[in-house]
């Protein structure tokens, strides 16, 4: 049965996010829980260690990938006006789109975006300037971007696949990206806190990310922002009280607070409906449009997290009871760690439910030595090692894109312990670390030799040892 939140549960949470924020040491920290019809906050810390400002439900944290829901609910608008069919090919919107794949660029749809079934590699690193023609030039540039599967045969988490999507919206409405969604969604909704632009943000109070330097001790991120050409994907900055309010939209029946409709409430609650399976993932059991799809002790939950560099959201609904949290913290690698905390926090106090993580197997050698080894994708590195007693995890920005960047990026996961879990499916959870509690899993290819990883929902190809 709900708890709710009482005023002994206010002052619960309000010490529960103190204590943890301090025992993760992030400077600053953001947490806004919806129960039982009554929003409370509860928030710690500061916006900078540079420039400390205290932290409040209205500082402006950036979203990171949580700004996928705004795109897909927009995206959802024009569908339900008819200006957009989810089955379409993406080409009917953004005829001008070439990839490396001729064939699977003719056959993308709007959906495969949408549910990251699009075969689509996780991103480009590339800047297109801050201009309003940075998704049509991103767009120009995506012929260079791999594919990890055809389209429609697997998810795969895709940060390109959404600034697509954005330039879907820019050829669709006639305006720029970041109009769209101010005009279609952040407008109508009264959300005062949501901002994409620097100009915007800084005449505000906002946070920024901090990351471990070299002896350890967390340092501000100097690069605050990814590029215009991301924002599709992860860059809007918003508040704990918008995004609460946002959360609210979502459970609602597609009114705005001033009556408006801004969509059919079936179309609203289909993107809570499965589209897609995922294996092996704590980020969910499946994808809905856009949504991470989960299911928690007996109770159904849509969610969706966002990191950048230093700042990281998570965002949980859980709609047959009309409850929602958020979490906000600006410090790596704890960032993470703590918002599942606090999500869990408030699940369990709340509605008490209770979240838990898999145990792993005892340490195999065999099963270890099969697992071994350097796995990549475009952007990032893994590297799966063992010392005879446990494997570990490290992950990290691959060498050369770091060495060529021209900016700060985020600081790697150096290795932590991971262990394989029961069922024979190559399942794994990392049980330590700044990725505490991620899970993911090991592919085979077609002789049952460990080809690749599955992990935050993106694919890392093994890489050949020199004796292969």
């Amino acid at each position: 049965m709900s708890a709710g939140i009482t005023e002994k549960s206010q002052a619960e949470l309000t010490e529960f996010v103190a204590r943890t924020a301090t025992t993760f040491a992030i400077p600053g920290v953001s947490v806004g829980v919806w129960a039982d019809g009554r929003e409370t906050f509860a928030s710690h810390g500061v916006t900078s260690l540079d420039n400390p400002l205290p932290v409040d439900e209205d500082t402006l944290f950036l979203l990171g990938s949580a700004t996928k829901t705004f795109t897909a609910t927009a995206l959802m608008r024009l569908v339900a006006d008819g200006r957009v069919e989810l089955d379409a090919p993406v080409r009917r919107y953004v005829p001008e789109l070439v990839l490396a794949d001729e064939k699977a660029a003719a056959e993308i749809t709007v959906l495969n975006l949408l549910n990251h079934t699009s075969g689509l590699d996780w991103n480009l690193i590339v800047d297109t300037g801050d201009g309003d023609d940075a998704l049509a030039a991103f767009v120009a540039k995506m012929a260079e971007l791999q594919f990890v599967g055809e389209p429609g045969a697997r998810a795969s988490y895709s940060q390109a696949a959404f600034n697509l999507l954005g330039r879907v919206l820019e050829n669709v409405t006639g305006l720029t990206y970041e109009r769209a969604i101010a005009s279609l969604l952040v407008e109508p909704l009264g959300l005062s806190h949501s901002f994409f632009g620097t100009a915007e943000v800084m005449t505000r109070r906002f946070a920024v990310g901090h990351n471990p330097d070299e002896d350890g001790d967390l340092a501000v991120a100097r690069e605050w922002k990814l590029t215009r050409a991301n924002n599709p994907g992860g860059g809007l900055a918003s508040s704990a009280s918008d995004v609460l309010a946002w959360a609210r939209f979502q459970l609602g029946d597609g009114l705005a607070a001033s009556g408006e409709r801004l969509l059919p409430t079936e179309v609203l609650h289909r993107m809570r409906e499965q589209t897609v399976e995922l294996r092996g993932s704590n980020l969910g059991d499946g994808f809905g449009i856009c949504w991470f799809l989960r299911e928690v002790d007996g109770v159904r939950t849509i969610e969706h997290g966002g990191s950048v560099n230093g700042q990281f959201v998570e965002l949980l609904l859980v709609p047959e009871r009309n409850f929602a949290v958020v979490a906000m913290s600006n410090a790596g690698p704890d960032g993470i760690p703590f918002n599942r905390a606090a999500v869990r926090w408030a699940l369990e106090h709340c509605l008490g439910v209770v979240d838990k993580d898999p145990e792993p197997l005892p340490y195999e050698a065999a099963r270890a030595q099969e697992v071994v080894g350097a796995y990549e994708n475009d952007a990032m590195a893994l590297a799966v090692a063992t010392d005879g007693a446990e494997l570990t995890l490290a992950a990290g920005i691959k060498p050369e894109i770091r060495a060529a960047a021209d900016y700060e990026m985020p600081a790697d996961y150096e290795p932590a312990a991971m262990g394989l879990l029961p069922g024979g499916g190559d399942e794994f959870i990392v049980t330590a670390g700044g990725l505490a509690g991620q899970r993911g899993f090991f592919s085979r290819d077609a002789s049952g030799a460990i080809a690749g990883i599955d992990l935050g929902g993106r694919v890392f190809g093994r890489v050949p040892t020199a004796s292969a």
